[in-house]
């Protein structure tokens, strides 16, 4: 079991399958809100996240072991990033690009919301090293996705490290024509 904890007793343990729903469905929601430093920082942890390169059942972290910033203010904009991102992937924000269907996601994601909603940033213990320093933010993007991928980690975002094809819009952009030019969709 993967556990992301919430603090106060509460967190979400799920299964490898679930934990991999529930990264996809977050890397969608984070990499079309990241603008901030945290921001990308944040999309960064997530990318580590990946059952396929980290190990399967070995991954997770606790609210509490983030560094939310050193003030009030950056400790607020940080929660409510990621209360944005997770308001966004419970909108089904690009689902229908996932190759499958996530039965479960949303549940996660409500479950995870309500203990970020809850979680006081000012009670984390600053310095456990979870989140990726600003040097190792996620800045790059995955084309063939669109989302935000692994650098400096390494060479792929979460759903080229599962083999997920590009979507299917992408793909039928990419087709050549019968005259064997790319047809862009005039």
């Amino acid at each position: 079991m993967n556990v992301f904890d919430g603090g106060d007793g509460r967190h979400l343990r799920l299964t490898n399958g679930g934990t991999a729903v529930f990264v996809d469905v977050l890397m969608l929601a984070v990499s079309a809100l990241a603008h901030e430093p945290w921001d990308f920082r944040f999309a960064a942890l997530l990318t580590l996240q990946d059952q396929n390169v980290m190990g399967r059942g070995v991954v997770g972290f606790g609210l509490a072991e983030l560094d939310w910033g050193d003030t009030p203010h950056e400790q607020a904009a940080a929660k409510d990033f990621l209360l944005r991102v997770l308001d966004l992937a419970l909108s089904r924000h690009r689902w229908e690009e996932l190759t499958y269907e996530p039965p479960r996601a949303e549940g996660y994601l409500r479950s995870y919301r309500a203990m970020v909603e809850e979680f006081d940033p000012a009670t984390a213990r600053t310095g456990m090293g979870v989140l990726p320093g600003p040097q190792e933010a996620a800045m790059a993007s995955c084309v063939r996705h669109r989302v935000l991928d692994a650098l400096p980690f390494w060479e792929a975002c979460v759903f080229c490290t599962a083999g997920a094809p590009a979507p299917l819009e992408a793909q039928w952009l990419a087709a050549p024509s019968p005259e064997g030019a790319i047809d862009g969709g005039a």
